[in-house]
């Protein structure tokens, strides 16, 4: 079998996560099949970008170091085909992306993998990802650094680092034969569910029937839920570590709970940036169409949808706000208890054992070998018989 390896580099909120935990989900039945996914936990390709890239990302980059070099040799040892997959790849230099492809040896055939959604989507989706990143800035100071020609903020140099389309392509496919480079395309709202993994699976050589995506999904927030959780990172940001916030606000607040909350209008572009963003958009889609590129889904999909009515974060009803707030401080109040519980279960476990330790201390057996330790201190004999006993037991402790 030859050697493949596929590259998906991006973009984010175009169904990255869902891929990715289907990938490794079924990583095992992949490798049967001679795909090999090479993951031993869920973040080992994101700690592998980070490394590659030698990005700062909350204290993770610290867990990162070497992780590209093991990722690729894996890769260089296998026979068949195998998959790389995280977004933010696509925010790789020209040097990182020639680094990435050295790294991954002779393969027969090495694959650039984008995937984009159409730019009316994208928007608002980072804005909240960046709202569940711990970042305060306001939805209006947001689209006006995306507008800013200069790109001045640091907010623009990521988005359009990871989100425009034709120069992440451009980074990443300079020395890739242009039917090599495949652009999939995010079906538009309302298509089938199962449409988008179809588009992956095909590409990837995967049957879309057998292996099931799994429910994960980057969840998406309504208006005044984003409101709250933007303010709630105005309070929290100098005061609750990182761990925890990954815990507590990003994945029991947002993912499993605030998330679809139904009733909540879905965030969108006001009138001026909708007309931008669809004007920007239709221009990518004609560059694309001259390249050349594999297109696996329709060029069409990234032209925008009509606009959804726009209800504006930065000003939304105080009363939804609140009601966002009090759900969210019922759902804490229920975690809080629930680790009461398992605190006051784990003290009872302790004090348990700590009796059961102690009445084993007040044994005669007991009572009689530590006389032994202590007088080994200080009379040979008795040092000599100690360490004795200790080698007929086979034993290290000096816990007695």
């Amino acid at each position: 079998m030859s050697r493949r390896v596929l590259l998906h580099v991006g973009a984010p909120k175009t169904g990255t996560s869902f891929v990715q935990d289907t990938l490794f989900s079924h990583r095992d039945e992949l490798r049967e099949r001679g795909i090999l996914y090479a993951a031993g936990r869920h973040d080992a390709h994101f700690l592998a970008a980070l490394d590659l890239m030698e990005l700062p990302w909350g204290g993770l980059e610290r867990e990162a170091g070497g992780a590209w070099d093991r990722l690729a040799a894996q890769v260089r040892e296998w026979p068949g085909t195998s998959i790389i997959s995280h977004e933010i790849l696509g925010t790789a230099s020209r040097v990182q992306v020639a680094r990435a492809l050295a790294s991954l040896g002779d393969p027969s055939e090495v694959h650039i993998v984008f995937s984009a959604r159409d730019l009316v989507r994208q928007i608002p989706a980072e804005w909240q990802e960046n709202v569940k990143h711990r970042r305060t800035k306001e939805y209006g100071a947001f689209l006006d650094s995306l507008r800013d020609e200069q790109r001045a903020a640091e907010v623009a140099q990521w988005f359009w680092g990871v989100q425009e389309v034709p120069d992440v392509l451009d980074r990443w496919a300079e020395s890739v034969p242009r039917d090599r480079v495949h652009l999939v395309t995010v079906p538009p709202a309302g298509s089938s569910p199962t449409l988008l993994w179809e588009r992956f699976a095909g590409l990837f050589g995967i049957d879309p029937v057998e292996t099931v995506p799994t429910s994960r999904a980057n969840a998406s927030l309504g208006v005044p839920e984003s409101a709250m959780i933007r303010r709630l990172n105005l309070r929290l940001n100098d005061v609750l570590p990182n761990h925890h916030y990954r815990r507590f606000v990003r994945e029991i607040l947002v993912h499993k709970n605030l998330s679809g909350r139904p009733g909540s209008p879905r965030l969108s572009l006001p009138d001026e940036a909708y007309r931008w963003a669809d004007a920007l958009g239709r221009s990518w889609v004609s560059e694309l169409a001259l390249r050349g590129y594999d297109v696996v889904g329709d060029l069409d999909d990234l032209v925008p949808r009509p606009q959804l009515p726009f209800t504006d974060p930065d000003t939304a009803e105080e009363e939804a706000v609140a009601d966002a707030a009090i759900d969210a401080l019922a759902i804490m109040t229920n975690e809080a208890a629930r680790l009461r519980d398992v605190e006051v279960e784990l003290h009872g476990v302790i004090e348990d054992l700590m009796g059961q330790l102690d009445k084993f201390h007040s044994t005669r057996s007991y009572k009689a070998k530590e006389r032994m330790v202590a007088l080994s201190r200080t009379n040979p004999a008795a040092r000599v018989a100690l360490s004795t006993y200790r080698r007929l037991r086979g034993s290290s402790s000096r816990s007695t």
